[in-house]
């Protein structure tokens, strides 16, 4: 179904994420006691009674200043009440109504927005609703005394709200959306990446470092499938990161690799990769992710015939670790081949979800083995591998039966799986080996059992 969007917006350090995390039963917006902390437009789901809908959080409204990121805050807050079904003003009841209320609560009686009126560190239910009185004069209609903090006034908040939702709600297909995660250091170009995706300003661009603080996550359909991308904050060495907003944001970074299908780690194509490039390459492995390396501002640098496959080659030696990723050379700012990330990362995903029969499995490893057999250890003892199977997806992950773990070391292991992925694919995914020990004895009751259920 089409689910109602809520806007949250006001000024600032009224409590706007404090709430949408009330409203939405989450942790996920980013609460710090600090002005400004929002600034691009950041969804979550909702849901009352029998609704179900979405809150937007928005960067904090203010008219009268036009310094950092405040005019691009204000556009933010207006694509949100674009598609909103209604708005949400949230206002400070401990502080009173404030010139920047009156002037916020101006400006949406201009443009005809419907919205409800929320005075929230109302904590007091002997004073909350006296000082909630005086918002009337703003003149949006009642105003709802609530505390985000501790919950009370919400539900007779929300029981409002959803009466004045559409009643009625369009079918659509349900799939679940392939969640494309964009990972990389600050200023290589991440929000640009998504906003030249979407063909809007979805996310605010800008050259300070720390620009995006908190995980976007939008809705898109390409390819013939529904995407949801999470442009995230640019992480930096933990060393480098004070406790406050970065911090958190960091944080919601690392979770956007976990929760993630693929995962586009952009590289900027000026200062080639560095360290931190290499950090976050390792952490997409480790969480076996399926990854995209996306070689952005390639309109900056002097090229001719030669110069992307060296680069692509000196990146490579690098970034060792995701030989297996597809690299894909791009210029947000010009708009340069940025379509082609959803090809790549579809293919990805395809071959992070494949699964191979057993039979195909021990014939890539038939083949290997008569390349190169097993080592031998000091003592004479051969290592023996029997079989593989593949046992899992998201990652491809198999397990492979031998006489004796020990007796594999890492070239071997590593000259397998380069046999597996010539032989079987995989591309844009890493692999996963387990190393089991098993008796002769049991391997064939294993294959016995296998060639019964095949002739069933």
């Amino acid at each position: 179904m089409v689910r109602p969007i809520v806007a949250i917006i006001g000024r600032p350090n009224v409590g706007k994420s404090t709430l949408v995390n009330r409203l939405c039963h989450s942790r996920d917006a980013i609460v710090h006691d600090q002005p400004g902390v929002t600034r691009d437009r950041s969804y979550q789901d909702g849901y009352w009674a029998d609704r179900e809908f979405k809150v937007v959080d928005t960067g904090g409204l203010v008219f009268d200043d036009d310094s950092e990121f405040l005019p691009e805050i204000r556009e933010q807050v207006n694509l949100a009440l674009s598609e909103a079904s209604i708005a949400l003003l949230i206002v400070d009841g401990q502080q009173g109504v404030t010139a920047a209320d009156e002037a916020i609560a101006a400006w949406i009686r201009s443009i005809g927005c419907d919205t409800l009126l929320a005075v929230n560190k109302c904590e007091s239910p002997e004073l909350g609703l006296s000082m909630a009185g005086e918002f009337w004069r703003l003149g949006l209609g009642e105003p709802f005394p609530i505390s985000a903090i501790h919950g009370s006034g919400t539900g007779d908040l929300l029981d409002r709200l959803v009466k004045i939702f559409p009643s009625k709600e369009f079918d659509e297909e349900e799939i679940d959306p392939i969640q494309l995660a964009i990972i990389g250091r600050p200023n290589v170009g991440k929000s640009s990446l998504l906003n030249a995706i979407c063909g809007q300003n979805r996310a605010i661009v800008s050259s300070i470092r720390g620009t995006t603080r908190d995980t976007i996550d939008t809705s898109i359909v390409r390819e013939d499938k529904a995407w949801k991308l999470i442009d995230t904050a640019g992480i930096r060495r933990r060393k480098s990161v004070n406790y406050g907003p970065e911090y958190f944001g960091i944080n919601r970074s690392f979770k956007a690799i976990e929760r993630s299908d693929v995962c586009a780690l952009v590289i900027d194509a000026t200062d080639g990769v560095t360290e931190q490039d290499q950090r976050l390459a390792g952490r997409i492995e480790e969480e076996g992710r399926a990854c995209l390396v996306v070689v952005n501002k390639w309109d900056a640098v002097e090229k001719n015939t030669y110069t992307m496959p060296l680069m692509e080659k000196e990146l490579r030696s690098k970034l060792y670790f995701l030989d297996w990723a597809n690299m894909l050379f791009t210029s947000a700012l010009k708009k340069q081949r940025v379509d082609q990330v959803f090809k790549f990362a579809s293919l990805a995903v395809e071959q992070h979800r494949r699964r191979v029969s057993t039979s195909v499995v021990n014939e890539v490893i038939t083949e290997a083995l008569s390349w190169r057999s097993p080592p031998t250890s000091r003592g004479g003892r051969q290592g023996r591998l029997y079989y593989g199977t593949q046992v899992a997806s998201s990652p491809p992950s198999f397990t492979l039966f031998v006489n004796d773990p020990k007796l594999f070391g890492d070239s071997y292991r590593r000259y397998l799986e380069r046999q597996i992925r010539e032989g079987l694919g995989f591309k844009g995914t890493p692999l996963k080996l387990f190393w089991r020990g098993k008796q002769r004895r049991e391997v064939e009751r294993d294959l016995k059992r296998q060639k019964d259920n095949s002739m069933d």
